[in-house]
């Protein structure tokens, strides 16, 4: 019985190979970013009115010129064709079908063109390289291919410190080992609904969206020198020289101190979204919900989105009454299309929908832009 996205979450634990599980469920290092995550939504309680009508509440916002049906997307997420058949499909069909923003993630499996076709109006996260020829080159397909909205993700300038991947023999690139074959073994739906499909339909799932060409290596190939290089060299010049070539929408993710907002206003971006990468990165960085209120205050007029620790509705409305404009949400909605599909992403989208609908009129508001911070209060 699949009741809210934590649900999701058991029954892909339960579906997934342990190394695989754990690539997606752990943070970096200790996991404080993790923990801190979740926690940052307990310090605030809510302050709801009374006596409201509300007998018809709406929750549907607009970005950028576009509506979506409720104030939350699917984060961008790495990998995921290991997790199930074109999962990038699903994630990106599912997200269309309930009116909602998808991220395509560079680190995705399923050509980016096949992706806009199937979900028109999806957006593009990019790890970016500090070379300005092979920028170009991305952008001109993301022209090409009819990307609206470019997510740069600023902060993985270089690999984190992945200590629990690796005592499960969970390594990037992806290296075949005598433990993550038996761990296979022992999970038969996923060996056959996931693995075996994947490599009888699609053959060994490949990197192809990194840069401007549709090619990319298999995901157990180790990178070349050319691939890995000069994201660590990439600065706001880079972003200023992006802006200069993308007349599309240009959003900034990964940003946590209220300086860099202000760099971001001034480099003439177009959002910001409040993100420590799920924890995956800087262990012990601060929790996006912790820091949005500063974010905001330096962001001025740019809109200001969250990603990390959304699992209920009631999460998502902290946000959003502390300013958010759209939250994001990653590893549920990849659960959900483990164990589901298009099906699952679909019901898990539905279920976060329901939640807000109901939160909202508890609160006492008719719409998602009549919250207030005076909706909350620290203990």
């Amino acid at each position: 019985m699949v009741l809210n996205l934590d649900d999701f979450d058991a029954a892909a634990r339960s579906r997934l190979p342990r190394a695989l599980y754990g690539f997606a469920a752990n943070g970096s290092e200790r996991g404080a970013s993790v923990l801190a995550n979740a926690r940052s939504f307990e310090r605030w309680s809510f302050v709801p009115r009374t006596l409201v009508d509300v007998a018809s509440v709406r929750q549907d916002t607009t970005l950028f010129g576009t509506p979506y049906a409720s104030p939350f997307g699917i984060a961008p997420m790495g990998g995921c064709a290991l997790f199930a058949h074109r999962a990038d499909l699903a994630l990106a069909q599912g997200a269309r079908a309930g009116g909602i923003p998808f991220v395509l993630s560079a680190a995705s499996s399923v050509p980016l063109e096949q992706v806009m076709q199937a979900a028109p109006g999806s957006w593009y996260q990019g790890y970016i390289p500090g070379d300005e020829a092979r920028i170009t080159a991305l952008l001109a397909r993301l022209r090409s291919a009819q990307v609206g909205v470019l997510v740069v993700t600023v902060d993985v300038p270089i690999a984190s410190n992945r200590d629990r991947d690796r005592r499960l023999g969970f390594t990037i690139p992806l290296k075949p080992r005598l433990s993550l074959a038996v761990d296979g073994v022992l999970h038969p739906r996923w060996l056959c609904g996931t693995f075996a499909r994947t490599l009888l339909a699609d053959g060994i799932p490949r990197l192809p969206n990194f840069g401007g060409e549709a090619t990319g290596r298999p995901i157990i190939a180790t990178p070349t020198a050319a691939a890995r290089s000069d994201r660590d060299r990439f600065t706001w010049a880079h972003v200023a020289f992006i802006r200069r070539q993308w007349g599309g929408a240009l959003l900034i993710k990964g940003v946590l101190s209220a300086d860099d907002a202000r760099l971001a206003r001034e480099a003439g971006v177009d959002g910001l979204i409040v993100s420590n990468h799920g924890g995956r990165q800087l262990d012990g960085a601060a929790a996006p919900l912790d820091v949005l209120p500063e974010v905001l205050d330096a962001a001025g007029e740019l809109p200001v989105c969250l990603d990390g620790g959304i699992r209920r509705g009631t999460d998502a409305l902290k946000a959003l009454a502390l300013g958010a404009r759209l939250v994001f949400v990653g590893r549920p909605m990849l659960y959900a299309a483990t164990v589901g599909g298009q099906a699952g992403v679909e019901q898990a989208i539905g279920i976060l929908q329901s939640e807000i609908q109901t939160s909202l009129a508890l609160l006492g508001c008719t719409r998602i832009d009549e919250l207030r911070p005076s909706h909350l209060r620290t203990p």
